[in-house]
């Protein structure tokens, strides 16, 4: 979203990173809701992300306005933006490598070590923290990414997208509010998106049944790197 907003219709970076989050957490909520009811959310595991990520928002948020970042209009978000689409494409085309390797990390690394798969859950929230705060990229694909790595016996595919999506509520919505707060939302921008993620929910949950899973990875992948290289030449 945020890349159509700046490279399309010409939106200043902040104020894309800033609508986008607010619309992302209200949007997540009804998906949330309905994997919650299902039991696909692993609560647990939303929390030690969370332990990472929302202290991570509130300091990057915090950095953001003794530097003046937040009023940069290119350059740096750009940049920091087409970084994160690079790492959540590559990590989409990596994901079965990545939960095999996993698997592997499970029944030895992972087993010997113990309570270090809490200390990396909170680590990775860190990460998505700062880049979501930053970039409004890697509360969906990213964190993904990350949990199919952390956890790949525990969550199957149903939980792992309920929990990552319970996860992105509150990393997007107090990133979101601290953008509020920096002025970097457009309230009429952020109504007309919200109008139109109904039919878009709709029409992508149409086409997510029909659609061969590895045909959309590697297409998302692919769409994601063009428009990181796109934004880096801008």
């Amino acid at each position: 979203m945020t890349p159509i907003l700046v490279l399309v219709f010409g939106v200043a970076p902040q104020t894309a990173v800033g609508t986008d989050l607010l619309y992302a957490a209200l949007t997540k909520v009804f998906g949330t809701a309905v994997h919650h009811r299902h039991g696909t959310v692993d609560w647990p595991v939303v929390r030690r992300l969370a332990f990472g990520s929302l202290p991570a928002a509130a300091a990057t948020l915090a950095w953001m306005t003794l530097t003046s970042t937040a009023q940069i209009r290119g350059g740096f978000l750009i940049e920091a933006v087409a970084v994160a689409l690079v790492i959540t494409s590559v990590g989409i085309l990596s994901k079965d490598w990545l939960q095999q390797m996993g698997r592997r990390g499970h029944a030895g690394v992972m087993g010997a070590l113990g309570r270090s798969q809490v200390a990396l859950t909170v680590l990775a929230g860190a990460i998505l923290g700062v880049l979501v705060t930053l970039t409004s990229v890697g509360a969906g694909a990213l964190g993904t990414v990350m949990l199919v790595y952390l956890y790949p016996v525990r969550l199957n595919p149903s939980r792992l997208v309920g929990t990552d999506l319970a996860h992105a509520i509150p990393l997007t919505l107090i990133a979101g509010l601290g953008h509020l707060a920096l002025g970097n939302v457009n309230y009429g921008l952020l109504v007309n998106l919200l109008i139109g993620s109904i039919p878009g929910v709709l029409l992508g949950s149409w086409i997510s049944t029909r659609a061969p899973m590895q045909v959309v990875r590697v297409g998302l992948a692919i769409i994601l790197a063009a428009v990181a290289i796109k934004m880096f030449l801008t």
